[in-house]
């Protein structure tokens, strides 16, 4: 089965999205779900970043099984490292995945987190803090969203072009591979011709280094995102020879198209 292996129900701090709801979606597509749900400790923001693990398995363990997993997806940053490592050993997650959400402990969704750095200076920054939270958070399974940055970078061209950083993500990508990390093919922006023209390279280059095996996460925050763009995120990997993958009990577990 096609495992979508990053979503959010209503345990995260920025959705509403019901289990039923999410799972009912997954099942109209064919597809098995990993709930995911955000730890970013020490957020700035107003929103509460945390749930309770305990009440988290209580509600969503009787519905774990073949076609849903129980996941944490975690803010990674040098401060919270410790923490965030011990919350992720409180209970048998199928699946772990690290994130870049915030840069210097501002939150990269809002323009005010940039200042006044270009976006090579900027750029460089996020993928630099990328690679070195990578190494250090080891207990994460996979590493989320590479491209997250361009999702909502202020500047006239987001996009994160390989070619200008190359030296930076293949710092990130080395560290991955180093680590035995799997990297996540996030399709929530694979309906742009333009974001896989420049992923092409990025995922070809950590191939290059050594890597295999990627998960495929829509990053559903509704019902209506569960496997967004699948179609085209399995062709991509498959023209890459990359593998997709899931995890279950913490260890990967191929996936069939």
């Amino acid at each position: 089965m096609l495992f979508d292996s990053h979503s959010h129900t209503e345990f995260s701090g920025d959705s509403q999205m019901k289990a039923q709801d999410a799972m009912a979606a997954a099942k109209r597509l064919g597809l098995g779900l990993v709930f995911t749900e955000h730890l970013d400790l020490d957020y700035p923001g107003d929103i509460d970043f945390t749930f309770n693990p305990d009440e988290y398995w209580q509600a969503y363990e009787p519905l774990r099984g073949s076609c849903l997993r129980l996941g944490v997806e975690v803010g990674m940053q040098p401060s919270t490292c410790d923490r965030s490592r011990a919350f992720t050993e409180w209970l048998p997650f199928d699946l772990v995945i690290g994130a870049t959400h915030m840069v210097d402990g501002k939150d990269i969704y809002y323009k005010e987190a940039y200042g006044n750095l270009s976006k090579a200076e900027f750029y460089h920054r996020y993928y630099q803090s990328m690679a070195e939270n990578v190494r250090t958070h080891t207990f994460i399974d996979v590493l989320a969203h590479i491209d997250y940055i361009a999702r909502y970078a202020p500047y006239d061209d987001p996009e994160i072009a390989y070619g200008s950083f190359a030296e930076d993500i293949d710092a990130v990508l080395q560290a991955v591979v180093e680590t035995d990390t799997v990297l996540e093919l996030n399709t929530r922006r694979l309906g742009s011709r333009r974001a896989l023209k420049e992923l092409a390279p990025v995922y070809a280059r950590y191939r290059e280094l050594g890597g295999r095996r990627v998960t495929l996460g829509s990053d559903a925050h509704t019902a209506d995102a569960i496997g967004a763009h699948f179609a085209a995120a399995w062709d991509f990997a498959e023209a890459l020879g990359l593998q997709v993958v899931t995890f279950c009990g913490r260890l990967p577990e191929p996936c069939q198209k």
